[in-house]
């Protein structure tokens, strides 16, 4: 296994506990504050209820982005 192979469901689980944090690991690291930036603007918005709406759609999103991101460095 090469040291910049990912694996993917790491990615996934990491992602799944924290958002954004699953592309850190991935070594995306600008696209992981993006998304922790995204998600804590989204959760502010549950007080108006459309962060109801955007919090999980981000939160699964960052889940598979992730996941498809380390696949690929993965080697699959």
């Amino acid at each position: 296994m090469l040291l910049n192979q990912k694996n993917p469901g790491l990615a996934v689980v990491l992602s799944f506990f924290f958002v954004g944090l699953g592309q850190i690991y991935n070594g995306q690291i600008g696209k992981g504050i993006g998304f922790i930036i995204a998600y804590t603007v989204s959760l502010l918005l549950c007080f108006v209820l459309v962060g109801f709406i955007t919090s999980p759609i981000l939160w699964i999103w960052g889940m598979i982005d992730a996941y498809k991101v380390a696949q690929k460095t993965h080697g699959m």
